[in-house]
């Protein structure tokens, strides 16, 4: 955690910036760096729009890098690659079966979902979805994820370093809500699919 504090403290000297790099460079999971965003707000060296503001460029920017990763280069770089930004081998393979299952919608349930939250990003890439609805779905699920984290950062104030024990109780029924919606929308997309109609040809033989 020492550690932590002090890549924070180097972001904190940045200001709004150093929030949007914190999260686009993903060497510190996103809640302590909104987590400690929230005490700079609470001790008045930052005001919260602007926190808010950093925070969705800074972690939709990450999941841009993560698309466009999968857009270009595929599996195979992420393969030979994503040992450097913390996304493994099953996080891939998880994450494809989760966008194979459930579609674009995905895109905004998996963020809230610990495991496939940055890796799903990669098959919506490989997959060529639109970058604008990616986009879309990634900064709908990012402003309360930010908005969230840095409410709690900034009424622990000093004590933003137990965020992730204090919210993990909120974040199960978080991650149930999400499963459900994943669900429901695989469900409606079903039922939206035409079934595939079979035509059979009589042929008379003369």
């Amino acid at each position: 955690m020492e550690y932590f504090t002090n890549v924070l403290e180097f972001f904190a000297n940045l200001g709004y910036f150093g929030i949007a790099l914190g999260l686009m460079v993903e060497i510190i999971p996103s809640e302590l760096v909104l987590g400690y965003g929230g005490y700079l707000i609470s001790i008045g060296r930052i005001h919260f729009p602007g926190a808010l503001l950093a925070g969705v460029i800074g972690g939709t920017m990450a999941q841009l890098f993560l698309y466009w990763a999968g857009y270009y280069g595929g599996r195979p770089f992420l393969r030979k690659y994503g040992k450097y930004i913390f996304i493994t081998e099953r996080h891939l393979d998880i994450a494809e079966q989760w966008f194979g299952k459930y579609g674009a919608g995905v895109i905004f349930t998996a963020r809230f979902i610990p495991v496939v939250r940055h890796a799903i990003s990669i098959p919506a890439g490989v997959a060529k979805m639109s970058a604008v609805k990616f986009t879309i779905y990634t900064i709908a699920a990012i402003v309360p994820w930010t908005i969230f984290f840095l409410a709690i950062g900034k009424l622990l104030g000093e004590n933003w370093r137990d965020i992730k024990s204090i919210t993990a109780p909120y974040i199960i029924p978080v991650v149930i809500l999400a499963l459900s919606l994943a669900i429901i929308y695989y469900i409606w997309r079903k039922k939206q699919t035409p079934p595939i109609v079979t035509v059979h040809k009589k042929i008379k033989s003369k």
